[in-house]
């Protein structure tokens, strides 16, 4: 008898739907973000500049995920005073029976940490937890990551759980969106580049920080 798998969600979300946001659509996300930004509060123990978050550039949407009936599109911008803003739009989606996306909702925060700054990254990432999932003695955090490779070549970002392949989604203009369990049982997500014949390109987990501080 054949060893048993782990018992993971892998692959729990639909794979991209949509081409990048445009015109009506596409304002109606920014809408919803630019809420989301009003509400960013600034940690007052860190230096921001003196003009605070700025103003907004031009907006880059990542691929579209769709989980336990919400989907959810994140995106990025650079703004007037050298941060960047990040976060993602979720919303109910179009029903069969031809109603439009509602319920549209923000989630935004704000760094000053960027990718051109930190020439040891290998891939630029952003999470969020959006949900969680009960398991075998534990709960893992339904996450979602988005950002882009920072190397050439790839072809899939993978999420990967204790070197399981949880999640993938194909590269588009180098970015990516994976919804995928974390901290669970002790493991956490590593999300990885690879190449069109499967071959690792990069790799990076969302607690870099912290393993560089262990």
């Amino acid at each position: 008898m054949p060893e048993l798998e782990r018992f993971l969600p892998r692959y729990a979300a639909e794979p991209p739907q949509e081409t990048a946001p445009y015109g009506r659509w596409a304002a109606r996300l920014k809408a919803a973000f630019d809420t989301a930004v009003g509400e960013v509060e600034l940690d007052p123990d860190e230096e921001w500049p003196a003009d605070g978050i700025g103003e907004a550039g031009e907006f880059t949407w990542y691929p579209d995920r769709t989980w336990h009936g919400r989907t959810f599109v994140p995106v990025s911008t650079r703004t007037s005073t050298g941060l960047e803003v990040y976060g993602h739009v979720r919303y109910v989606p179009a029903g069969d029976d031809g109603s439009e996306p509602r319920a549209l909702e923000g989630e935004a925060d704000v760094t000053s940490e960027l990718a051109e700054n930190n020439p040891d990254w290998t891939i630029d990432l952003c999470d969020a937890v959006v949900g969680s999932w009960r398991g075998d003695g534990d709960t893992a955090a339904m996450t979602l990551v988005w950002g882009r490779a920072l190397v050439s070549g790839g072809d899939h970002a993978v999420a990967v759980l204790d070197e399981t392949v949880v999640d993938r989604c194909p590269l588009r203009e180098g970015a990516f969106t994976l919804l995928a369990p974390d901290d669970y049982h002790g493991d956490t997500l590593e999300v990885r580049i690879v190449d069109g014949s499967g071959k690792e390109l990069a790799r990076e987990s969302l607690y870099a920080d912290d393993e560089d501080e262990g």
